[in-house]
């Protein structure tokens, strides 16, 4: 085409790129000026009785964002992007959510009924607050991490409705922006396969019941083993050329069993014994509930959690370091008991404390210690714990013996363990400072760590081979383990800052998938579960 033919077109073109919106506007303004009447009116969102908060952020939202024009319908009609929402939404499912609670069946009979200005508003809110509450809860949790217990000290992700309603307007695909809200952690994606694979087993009548017995060991013949035999098969633990249909306790189960049981966290023997028949009646629809309470803990967590990070999970009792995505250390733990539960929280690890003295707790102090005392005054002086006015680290040590400890209700001083074989916290101890005074350290009752379930400490988190830690988060800085080791054998308590530091996460999951597709389960030691399910209940419910 010649240039004089092209300016000859350009008036066209300029007419056509401005008419473009000026249609635009024409196709949405009898919805526009229903939506904004809706609005000034301040009337509630088709009958909505949630927060105020929340209605007026679909109202500001239409003000001041869009001028009061629609987004998913026209005036004509729902445009297709409203259907594509609403095919989204109804997959809420795969990803441990409720559909009804984004008003899917009033959003579905809306779309097909909707003709009048009015009508096409009010599904145009919908549509919208739907799919804001919608993307929150996928990107950063249904619920606060706090509203399931005081012990979520975890920071809770920001995501706009601006910006989350800009991406699905400029969004060529609702499926696929609906994909880049979720956590992009392979642990959150391998999550929601394990959902799909035990929905799955739900759908084929879920798992078979396994009567009541005595123990069943390797070489047994006993009517269990056909219903065990077929629930391993439905689990994927026993592999479908390994099964020989008898009643024998064979070899090939025997493998079977003992995976199970690594999945669950128990002792590997290959014995069917009560702990490993406990797991196997738990129904599968209490682990698809437990499969999306741990998706949801996963949607609090960043996706990024750092370079080199430690990762302790309280459920299992097991800490590991992970440097660039894999995982380099693991190491097994004890927790707090039950009435002294350790929190969830992530803090930066900034220091190591060679032979470090123990600072005791005024709590334990108060509980354990004080009693002690009472009966007799010179109790703590085998364990090496000194008694001190003001801090201990620098207040005016006090003898004792002459204390009237029975006159006593609470302790009036602190209490310090000298560094040493029989200091509580070992020979090394792990600070990240934080509000609850958590920390990791070793510990001189070695024993506990044999234990499947480690739950024994005042809320602090003992570590298996601390020193093999010390020295993988110390290699940078010119600490051997040789020099560990010699720095220890010296005496005296040495603090030792790290020059880059490291953050620590402290979760509580009680459901994982690992990287070879195995589906890992464990007890609700703490009832956060419980808890965390009625939190979600009560939230699905009001929508």
């Amino acid at each position: 085409m010649s240039f004089a033919r092209l300016l000859a077109w350009a008036p066209v073109v300029l007419l056509l790129w401005m008419a473009a919106p000026l249609a635009q506007a024409a196709e949405n303004e009898m919805v526009a000026a229903e939506i904004r009447k809706i609005i000034d009116s301040g009337e509630p969102l088709m009958g909505d009785q949630q927060s105020d908060e929340r209605i007026v952020e679909v109202y500001v939202f239409y003000a001041d964002d869009r001028d009061y024009k629609p987004l998913w319908v026209r005036d004509s009609g729902p445009k297709a992007k409203a259907r594509d929402v609403l095919d989204a939404i109804k997959g809420a499912a795969d990803l441990g959510l409720d559909p009804l609670a984004y008003r899917v069946a009033e959003i579905d009979a809306k779309m097909e009924t909707a003709k009048t200005p009015r009508e096409l508003a009010e599904l145009e809110f919908l549509l919208t607050r739907a799919f804001i509450d919608f993307g929150r809860d996928i990107n950063r949790g249904i619920v606060e991490p706090q509203a399931a217990g005081k012990e979520n000290a975890i920071v809770s992700k920001e995501l706009g409705a601006l910006t989350l309603i800009d991406g699905a307007e400029q969004a060529n695909s609702i499926a696929d922006y609906v994909r880049t809200l979720e956590p992009q952690t392979p642990e959150y994606q391998r999550l929601k396969s394990a959902l799909a694979a035990y929905r799955d087993i739900e759908a084929r009548g879920g798992f078979p019941v396994i009567g009541k017995g005595g123990a069943l060991k390797p070489g047994m013949r006993d009517q269990r083993i056909l219903a065990i035999r077929k629930y391993l098969l439905l689990t994927g633990d026993l592999p479908a050329d390994a099964d020989k249909g008898e009643d024998l306790y064979d070899t090939d189960l025997v493998a079977a069993v003992k995976w199970f049981q690594y999945r669950h966290g128990l002792t590997e023997d290959g014995i069917l014994a009560q702990s490993s028949f406990d797991a196997m009646s738990v129904p599968v629809a209490d682990r698809i509930r437990q499969l999306e309470i741990n998706m949801e803990r996963r949607r609090w967590m960043d996706d990024d959690l750092g370079q080199l990070y430690i990762l302790v999970n309280i459920a299992d009792q097991e800490l590991k370091v992970v440097k660039d995505g894999k995982t380099v250390h693991t190491a097994r733990v004890v927790v707090g008991k039950p009435f002294t539960r350790t929190p969830v929280f992530s803090e930066k690890m900034k220091y190591i404390v060679l032979n470090p003295y123990w600072n005791v707790p005024p709590n334990i102090a108060n509980n354990e210690y004080l009693p002690k005392l009472k009966r007799n005054p010179n109790a703590l002086k085998r364990e090496r714990i000194r008694v001190f006015s003001g801090n201990g680290d620098g207040g005016t040590e006090v003898d004792p013996a002459t204390v009237n400890w029975s006159s006593m209700r609470r302790m009036p001083y602190s209490l310090r363990q000298d560094s040493g074989p029989k200091n509580a916290l070992g020979r090394v101890k792990f600070m990240f400072p934080n509000r609850f005074n958590v920390y990791l350290h070793d510990t001189p009752s070695k024993s506990l760590f044999n234990h499947d379930l480690r739950i024994f400490s005042h809320g602090c988190i003992r570590v298996q081979d601390p020193l093999d830690l010390a020295e993988l988060l110390l290699a940078g800085q010119g600490w051997s383990k040789a020099r560990i080791d010699a720095q220890i054998a010296q005496g005296g308590q040495r603090i030792i800052n790290l020059k880059t530091p490291v953050p620590v996460h402290v979760t509580y999951l009680t459901a994982w998938a690992n990287k070879d597709g195995s589906i890992h389960f464990r007890r609700d030691v703490y009832k956060r579960d419980e808890q965390l399910a009625r939190v979600l209940a009560g939230s699905e419910a009001g929508g």
